[in-house]
């Protein structure tokens, strides 16, 4: 399954650092995106740009969790040539990370 399938994203920049917010829709999903979206997870699936370190801040009364990838964004955006100076697709490329099918508390199964 797909982790656009559980949450929504938005992505935000300060110099060569991107960070992105991963809200779930449900409340209730909130434990299960906490246990399979890490910060090794999010560095692993954006091994081709991120050249820092991945840290990730829990905001548990939103059903938040915040990503700061530092050394991203090619340089910053008044410095990077590239097209999405300010990583604003990168959300967009982190709701495609496969997570594990999950039950939901009615007894569906989400893929």
């Amino acid at each position: 399954m797909k982790l656009r399938e559980l949450a929504h994203a938005r992505t935000g920049d300060k110099g060569n650092t991107s960070n992105i917010s991963v809200i779930a829709y449900d409340p209730g999903d909130f434990a299960f995106l906490r246990e399979h979206v890490t910060a090794d997870r999010v560095k692993a699936h954006f091994a081709d740009i991120v050249r820092g370190t991945v840290e990730r801040y829990e905001l548990p009364s939103l059903g938040a969790l915040n990503f700061v990838l530092h050394d991203t964004l090619g340089g910053g955006v008044t410095r990077s040539l590239s097209l999405d100076a300010h990583g604003k697709s990168l959300s967009g490329c982190l709701l495609e990370m496969d997570v594990p099918d999950t039950q939901h508390p009615n007894g569906e199964v989400r893929r």
